[in-house]
């Protein structure tokens, strides 16, 4: 804290002192992109050292298509973002007008994960920036490589006083989210999450905190079985599952839960033949891969099926699994998975599955499979998650018009486009006085001015 208090304290005097316009805001984007453009490739080797292998394609898409595109995104809209939006003042106040005006609020902290290292602390940052603020930024402790690439980017983009980076253990990160910011941006697990919400509850802090959880598909009757698969293998399979919102356990109607086991071991066993092998990432660190063992250890003492739909090679590399009907006490249904382990579960009604679903936390995303309108309304009429596509997976994160958050236990708050921004803003309402107004006339004594009184009552 004695290390990082001067930090935020630099900062916010700087900001205070000159607060960034529209221009400066705008240039300051332009400039990110244009250094991270050139430098994607380095962004995906450090990536990939720090996982011991990661997909130098999985790294481009997720951690340097949606930066890029985000930026883009954020210029192009910001002149409009921060205009004033003028609202009625209601009769009684004739002849004042109103407005809502959205102004920054000043030190942004953004706390990112090991998992998408580049994306989910670069898209917070821009829309900060966008936002107006100065940022403090602490990246994973996992990824030490990615994080020395990201202090050595933003140092060639930002003065030390707009935008700084706090490397460093568990026990930076604790101290950082204790610090007293404007507003504070943890993506990360519910377990660490509530942690944070409690470091930064000492200075009422706002929040915005995007958490995980058991994100459910739902494969409804009428949904073709292949393509579901298809759809299915990419959202676990990408980064070897260890994405925030990958799919994580499917329901099925019971009668089709083998075809859709089968239709699963073909999609992957063509994605990862021996010439693809590079394709698969690998766990991010030793402890993380045990512990996905440990679950389908968990789930062979308990005597479910547990199915290895490909053969990957390399130190950490954890290959696709299925697990077949798991119950809700089995490991691997009572925790995130966050790896490419996935339970197939057959069910004998589409009720039976909504049930499920409802029953448990909130996910942070949910995807309903099935061409049927009234299906999917009916599943989203009574499964409330943070986000949801139908008939895929993943894909409402690149949605930028689309706020991103968690509900409940997955999360609070949402950032992506004009809903980061207006998280990371003040909507400062203003009432404009004309020179003359009714409210010259309320004072006592209120006698004389009866009827108008009883006429503003209504």
């Amino acid at each position: 804290m004695i290390e990082l208090q001067p930090t935020l304290d630099r900062l916010r005097e700087a900001w205070h002192a000159n607060k960034p316009d529209r221009a400066q805001r705008l240039d300051d984007l332009a400039r990110l992109r244009a250094a991270l453009r050139p430098r994607l490739d380095d962004m995906a080797a450090a990536i990939s050292a720090d996982f011991g292998h990661r997909s130098v394609h999985e790294s481009l898409l997720a951690d340097g298509m949606t930066v890029l595109s985000e930026i883009e995104r954020l210029r192009r809209a910001l002149p409009g973002w921060m205009r004033p939006r003028h609202v009625g003042a209601g009769w009684r106040l004739w002849p004042a007008r109103a407005e809502i005006r959205p102004v920054p609020v000043g030190v942004v902290g953004v706390i990112s994960p090991w998992n998408y290292p580049v994306n989910l602390a670069l898209i917070p940052l821009a829309t900060a920036i966008a936002a107006g603020n100065h940022v403090y930024l602490k990246p994973s402790e996992h990824t030490p490589r990615t994080s020395a690439f990201l202090a050595d980017l933003l140092g060639q983009v930002f003065p030390a006083e707009r935008v700084a980076v706090a490397c460093g253990d568990a026990d930076t990160g604790a101290a950082f989210a204790a610090l007293p910011f404007d507003h504070l941006v943890f993506t990360g697990s519910t377990a660490v999450g509530r942690k944070v919400m409690a470091a930064a509850a000492e200075h009422l802090t706002p929040l915005t905190l995007e958490l995980g959880g058991k994100s459910p598909a739902i494969v409804c009757a009428d949904y073709p079985i292949d393509r579901a698969a298809a759809r299915l293998a990419t959202g676990k399979w990408f980064n070897a599952g260890q994405t925030c919102i990958a799919p994580d356990y499917v329901l099925v109607d019971a009668d089709r839960r083998d075809a859709l086991i089968d239709a699963l071991r073909r999609e992957t066993a063509a994605r990862y033949a021996a010439d693809a092998a590079s394709d698969f990432t690998h766990i991010a660190s030793q402890a993380q891969f045990e512990r996905l063992q440990g679950y389908v250890d968990d789930a062979r003492r308990r005597g479910l099926q547990v199915l290895p739909l490909a053969e990957v090679q390399g130190e950490r590399a954890f290959p696709p699994t299925v697990v077949v009907q798991p119950d809700g006490d089995a490991e691997v249904m009572r925790h995130e998975i966050f790896g490419p382990i996935l339970p197939v579960i057959g069910c004998a009604t589409l009720e039976e599955a909504i049930g499920r679903v409802a029953a448990g936390d909130r996910p942070l995303a949910l995807y309903p499979f099935s061409h049927d309108r009234a299906t999917v309304d009916r599943i989203l009429h009574h499964c409330l998650a943070g986000g949801v596509t139908v008939n895929d997976t993943l894909l409402h994160f690149t949605a930028g018009a689309l706020p991103f958050g968690g509900v409940g236990a997955s999360g609070m708050g949402a950032y992506h486009g004009r809903a980061g921004f207006d998280a990371m803003s003040k909507a400062l309402p203003v009432l404009w006085q004309r020179r003359r107004a009714a409210s010259d006339w309320l004072k006592p004594p209120y006698a004389r001015i009866d009827r108008l009184v009883r006429r503003l009552v209504g």
